[in-house]
């Protein structure tokens, strides 16, 4: 709701072209909690799965320890790569996190302006003088 609707009530007047970009702006501005809200509940969400897949590997290592069978080391062998899995893409969600936080770079970093400051009889007396140098080389 804008805060200009009850003022639009009274007046029967469609919101003003600022009015329009007030609202967009105010848009724009809820993607970035939007995007760390949804950063903070996946890293949540892949912690609770790492710590519930220790938990399944340490009860499974018993089960396949206590009867020695090679479905259950297999079975134990799988969970271990899940969790493992699940560690990575951990990992994955931090850098891409980076990634949205980088500003992207517009132009070179560092420009290098050269500024002649003199007469243009000056700057030809420097130029004649830099010819005759890479004339002798």
């Amino acid at each position: 709701m804008s805060t200009f609707d009850g003022l639009n009530k009274v007046f029967g007047d469609e919101p003003s072209d600022l009015q329009k970009h007030v609202e967009k702006s105010k848009s724009l501005r809820t993607e970035k909690p939007d995007i760390q809200a949804d950063y903070e509940t996946s890293r949540a969400n892949l912690h609770n799965l790492v710590m519930k897949g220790q938990e399944a590997v340490d009860g499974i290592l018993d089960v396949a320890r206590a009867s020695d069978h090679p479905r259950a080391y297999e079975v134990a062998a799988t969970t271990i790569k899940a969790v493992g899995d699940v560690t990575d893409k951990l990992i994955d969600l931090q850098q891409k996190m980076k990634d949205l936080d980088k500003e992207e770079k517009k132009g070179p970093n560092n420009v290098t302006n050269a500024l002649f400051v003199g007469s243009t009889s000056e700057l030809q007396k420097m130029l004649k003088k830099e010819s005759n140098i890479n004339n002798k080389d």
